[in-house]
């Protein structure tokens, strides 16, 4: 396909997790394109700079469908945080109502949107695994998991701000037992009540971001199946905001998974030809 420039686009934050997001229903890229335009335009300090690209597309089973790409170009199955910035940007163009439903790789997502506030309904949580004990940099880790529509390994802290967030968080990413896939690796630490701090290294983006909603998701679940807190939980994130996470157990069975928390919209803009600068 070719594009045409300029090309609008909104820039969305859900809880410091930033995002750039593009109507996409009259689409001018191929699927082939669209890894080297994420990659080109999510470049920090030289195009807009983003941690991922949402592309809004048309669907014949929901309301809308996305495309979802990490910074790095690569394909994410789901992101809790892009999920809430991607309801509230269709709700505000009319794309969708208030209460609606979109596709994602991950499955069908329901979503509510009150205000900046989006509730998010996910799909059901998979391959739960607990206490097991992993070399990480020649030392042995008790590491969780849990797929909230993307693989997240969680490792629990006694202070947080000492966490190796980098350096644990890129051994346990690309270890073994993950692959081919890799996972995403969140820092938690328990507060008081049914409160819990995360701190997340996010593939693709390969690296600590501000926030990641599947990761506090997959924290909060495995805290609750510890014994650690009872829903709903209040995520404190890195970038010091709140999400709300709310589940049913009973047991190791989990139902009734929902994310809540803020969907910002932070500016709009047109990308000019000079901000898409080919990857090689």
């Amino acid at each position: 396909m070719t594009m045409q420039f300029p090309i609008d686009f909104t820039k969305m934050s859900g809880t410091g997790n930033d995002f750039i997001l593009i109507d996409h229903r009259t689409p001018f890229l191929s699927r082939e394109e669209m890894p080297g335009f994420a990659k080109a335009v999510c470049e920090r300090r030289v195009s807009v700079g983003a941690d991922g690209l949402i592309l809004i597309e048309k669907s014949e089973n929901a309301d809308f469908r996305w495309q979802f790409l990490n910074a790095d170009g690569s394909w994410a199955e789901m992101c809790g945080n892009g999920a809430r910035c991607a309801a509230r940007f269709a709700f505000a163009l009319g794309i969708a109502p208030a209460r609606m439903r979109f596709e994602t790789v991950a499955g069908l997502i329901e979503a509510e949107v009150t205000g900046q506030s989006v509730k998010l309904k996910m799909t059901a949580p998979t391959n739960l695994r607990l206490h097991e004990k992993l070399m990480v940099n020649g030392e042995e880790q008790v590491v969780h998991s849990l797929n909230t529509g993307v693989p997240h390994a969680v490792l629990f802290m006694e202070d947080i701000r000492q966490a190796p967030v980098m350096e644990w968080g890129r051994a346990i990413r690309f270890h073994e037992h993950f692959q081919p896939a890799g996972t995403n690796v969140n820092f938690v630490q328990k507060q008081g009540g049914n409160g819990l701090i995360v701190r997340t290294y996010e593939r693709g983006v390969e690296g600590e971001t501000l926030a990641c909603g599947t990761g506090a998701v997959s924290s909060a679940i495995i805290a609750g199946i510890l014994g650690q807190v009872q829903p709903p939980v209040t995520v404190t994130t890195s970038g010091g905001e709140q999400l709300i996470i709310h589940y049913a157990l009973a047991g190791q069975e989990i139902a009734e998974v929902f994310l809540e928390g803020p969907a910002n919209f932070i500016y709009e803009g047109q990308l000019h030809a000079e901000a898409v600068r080919r990857k090689s």
